[in-house]
């Protein structure tokens, strides 16, 4: 199990290698992050939710591939070679064609829909309660990286200034929450999600202002999304 977490570390700490020393890479998370909220506004059905998580994958997939690209060449050589500059190219040339395709599944997707002056787009969301699910939880989960990025303490998976395990885990009691209206299961979640917290603070791993910071975050960003839109 060990293992299995050391692994999905060195990931995310590729991910956060990546948005720290490329600007393009910072660019794409600004980009998806606002995508992600614009997206809550219209009722997509879930073949163009695919179509539109698919094409923001490929552009992080293919800036990463090329960063990894550039930084294997460097290791090799410090000078100018032909080859080295073919491969570059082609690996940049790769991230234009997924941006390229990126832009036009966004347009094909959001253009026919963009009316901000009624009120049936927003009254649409109440009606995708998965959509607004998965949403918290990838605005949770990006958000939980920044600050753990820009306050460089812990581990994606590990420590740090905010725990995303209880983040998570009361993003989820609080969709359940608002999803279900029902006292007793929306009590059960949050003893689930209190549980969470609790064993973090047990293997030491957080602090119990940790915990708190997490918890706090899930909440509040859960209420933001559900209750203002």
């Amino acid at each position: 199990m060990k293992r299995l977490i050391d692994s999905f570390n060195y990931a995310v700490q590729g991910i956060i290698y990546t948005l720290k020393t490329q600007r393009n890479m910072r660019i794409h998370f600004f980009v998806m992050t606002l995508i992600l909220i614009l997206s809550l506004f219209f009722n997509f059905s879930k073949l163009e939710l695919l179509s539109l998580f698919f094409a923001i994958s490929l552009v992080i997939i293919a800036e990463m591939v090329n960063t990894a690209v550039e930084k294997t060449i460097d290791m090799f050589t410090s000078e100018f070679h032909p080859l080295a500059k073919i491969a570059k190219n082609v690996a940049a040339g790769a991230v234009l064609v997924a941006a390229l395709n990126s832009i036009m599944v966004g347009y094909l997707l959001f253009f026919d829909r963009v009316n901000p002056f009624t009120k049936s787009i927003i009254f649409k969301i109440r009606s995708s309660p998965v959509h607004l699910t998965f949403i918290c939880i990838l605005l949770i989960t990006i958000i939980t990286i920044v600050i753990k990025t820009v306050t460089q303490t812990g581990t994606p998976f590990k420590g740090g200034i905010i725990s995303g395990h209880a983040a998570l885990a009361f993003t989820i009691s609080t969709v359940v929450t608002f999803l279900t209206e029902n006292t007793l299961i929306a009590t059960l979640s949050f003893m689930l999600a209190i549980l969470v917290g609790q064993s973090r603070i047990e293997g030491e791993i957080h602090t119990f202002f940790q915990v708190v910071n997490g918890a706090l975050l899930g909440i509040l960003i859960t209420v933001l999304i559900f209750q203002l839109l």
